[in-house]
């Protein structure tokens, strides 16, 4: 049920909304002036028209820099994803490698803190930064994948679906199209993450991307390099459609119960601000949700030749669930309001949307487009 209108515009700072649309800008012709020649003075100079002789008509500026659904608004998304996934990956790469060496070695890393001092104290400042490259390269291309095969698989699916299923079924839609965008940016990232993990969890294995991905591939063959493939899908697919569900239908919410006017006639740092709120909480579900699976990717990729068996036996079904979470829901939820944030202000910046806030993407009514017949 609906809060009374009252009720929910309290809940807003007033002046980041307005009750009224926002003016559209609008471009003025002189349709006489294109059409026909332009009358002269005695000078020679062309006349100034008066303005009851001029016909005019006012077309409208266009709304979007760019037109949804095309081949332009589908590189954006890929873009911003790279920008999205890449940069704050990279940016919480302390909190990351702390995470790792406590699913690999609690004994040594008890808790976070006690992480962060030992990190400083063995390796120095700058260890904390250790193995930055294959974080930014991987993230940046699985967040390519991510963001813009989901907004394709959004739109094809509900194209499938039809208008009425489409919105019906939108979190199904919603769920189907993240799986299939993360099938396929994890095939991406999945080399950059193994060394990424060997270069975080041991010391001495390699300076970073440059020298560790050479002597993984010498020790592991390049085959080695997708052997976390299955729990890496394990854990980022579980993550992904968590992750775009619940933001689409948290945002949703927001704009249906908390804020007093429609999005459209929101002001665009508002939009922004509830898009890194959705984002923030649909972090920590897909936190808790693919945390067993991330510490198998650990710990595969830490140990060699070892199994998801020796996995189970070693941390126990816990173990899976529960070592290394506070700190990865902490880094997660960040991270994915984050991720919103920046991946809905490139899409500001070049003219679309923000993202959520209503029904799947509009399909294809067949029936409209066939031709009628008589």
């Amino acid at each position: 049920m609906s809060l009374p209108y009252d009720s929910r515009k309290s809940l807003i700072p007033s002046f980041l909304y307005s009750s009224s649309p926002l003016p559209k800008k609008t471009m003025l012709f002189d349709f006489d002036t294109l059409t026909t020649p332009r009358a002269t003075n005695a000078n020679g100079l062309p006349s100034i028209p008066s303005s009851s002789s001029t016909k005019s008509f006012v077309v409208p500026a266009p709304k979007e820099k760019i037109e949804m659904y095309s081949p332009s608004f589908y590189a954006a998304c890929t873009f911003g994803g790279i920008l999205s996934c890449g940069l704050t990956h990279t940016a919480v790469t302390p909190l990351d490698l702390v995470k790792c060496n406590m699913q690999i070695d609690p004994a040594k890393y008890k808790n976070i803190s006690s992480g962060f001092g030992v990190l400083l104290k063995e390796q120095g400042v700058r260890g904390f930064f250790r193995g930055w490259a294959p974080t930014l390269l991987g993230y940046s291309a699985q967040g390519a994948g991510k963001f813009g095969f989901y907004e394709f698989f959004k739109k094809w699916y509900s194209d499938i679906a039809g208008p009425e299923n489409a919105a019906k079924y939108k979190t199904l839609i919603y769920l189907a199209g993240s799986a299939s965008a993360e099938l396929i940016a994890d095939i991406a990232l999945c080399p950059m993450e193994a060394v990424k993990v060997r270069v975080q969890t041991q010391p001495g294995f390699a300076r970073g991307l440059s020298d560790g991905l050479p002597k993984f591939v010498k020790s592991e063959g390049a085959l080695g390099l997708y052997k976390g493939l299955v729990p890496l899908w394990g854990r980022q697919i579980p993550y992904t459609m968590m992750k775009f569900a619940s933001f689409e239908t948290i945002v949703e919410m927001l704009y249906k119960y908390a804020i007093p006017t429609p999005k459209d006639q929101c002001s665009k740092p508002l939009q922004l601000g509830v898009s890194f709120a959705g984002g923030y909480v649909a972090g920590v579900f897909c936190a808790i949700v693919s945390h067993p699976a991330d510490n198998l990717v650990s710990f595969l990729n830490n140990a060699k030749g070892a199994t998801v068996g020796d996995a189970v036996q070693k941390l126990g079904l816990w173990g899976l669930c529960t070592r290394g979470l506070p700190l990865r829901i902490l880094m997660i939820g960040t991270l994915t309001g984050a991720q919103w944030g920046l991946y809905d202000a490139f899409k500001v910046f070049v003219g679309l949307p923000t993202s959520g806030g209503g029904h799947s993407a509009p399909a294809v009514d067949a029936a409209a487009t066939e031709p009628s017949k008589v």
